[in-house]
């Protein structure tokens, strides 16, 4: 399954975050965002193409090699290959192609981030998921793709919860992820489910994606000029909401001893 919607070296995806939580009541919000999905071996020619992006230096909208992986700023490319080697995959050369929200004003908070990681043959073989919470901490799923689902519409996967994000859900949940491989609209949908079973929280991601150039990314400052201090204020401000309604609260354990689960 190839990546259509990648023009050039990146697209710009303007859409929407849902949150909806059904247990133990129903709380739900949605947010308008901006995200980018870029070729990580070409970050260094889009710095020099475009006066509104900046990689590892500042611009009104950039993105760092420290903000992902094992954040002491080394190559995004290095760090996904060494999980997937780990596992025992090799894309061989192919393209890793990141889903994130890029620093706007020099910040920026990405609660889940999504490396999409192709072959040599331009074939999705697997993806990896990498949460962040507000303590500073991340942690990666990486799930394989197998090629009956590569050449589907669409790819299921599901992970155990080891990374403690929100401390009001247990952690005793499983991720059941439902995704496609970026194209003009970008779908991800994230449900949830405790210990018993039951669906405890549904998130979905949905968007249109343009060309990345400085015209889409001086549109999106435009209409999102303030969107990083909306994500993490609006994080803070839901986790009230939620304790006001009586969420029972889990308290932080210890991140995971590996960065990467598979």
């Amino acid at each position: 399954m190839t990546d259509p919607a990648l023009q050039s070296d990146g697209t710009l995806y303007r859409g929407q975050v849902m949150h909806k939580r059904m247990k133990p009541f129903i709380h739900e919000l949605t947010y308008s965002v901006f995200s980018i999905l870029v070729d990580v071996d070409a970050l260094p020619q889009m710095d020099q193409r475009m006066r509104l992006f900046g990689h590892n230096r500042w611009a009104p909208i950039s993105l760092w090699d420290r903000d992902y992986g094992m954040r002491d700023g080394s190559a995004i490319r290095g760090w996904v290959e060494a999980a997937l080697q780990e596992q025992g995959l090799a894309l061989k050369g192919g393209a890793i192609h990141l889903l994130t929200f890029p620093r706007l004003w020099g910040y920026a908070f990405n609660p889940l981030s999504l490396y999409y990681c192709y072959d040599s043959d331009h074939q999705l073989r697997a993806v990896l998921y990498e949460v962040s919470n507000t303590f500073g901490e991340s942690h990666g799923y990486l799930i394989p793709v197998s090629a009956e689902q590569a050449a589907g519409a669409a790819i299921h996967q599901e992970t155990a919860k080891v990374f403690h994000v929100s401390p009001f859900i247990e952690m005793s949940c499983r991720y059941h992820f439902s995704l496609t491989a970026p194209g003009a609209r970008l779908s991800v949908l994230i449900n949830q489910s405790d210990s018993t079973g039951d669906p405890i929280l549904m998130a979905k991601h949905t968007a249109r994606g343009v060309p990345l150039t400085d015209k889409a990314l001086l549109g999106a400052i435009l209409r999102y000029p303030l969107m990083t201090a909306k994500v993490i204020g609006g994080i803070h401000w839901e986790a009230l909401r939620l304790w006001l309604k009586g969420a029972k609260y889990y308290p932080k354990p210890p991140a995971p001893t590996k960065h990467v689960t598979r």
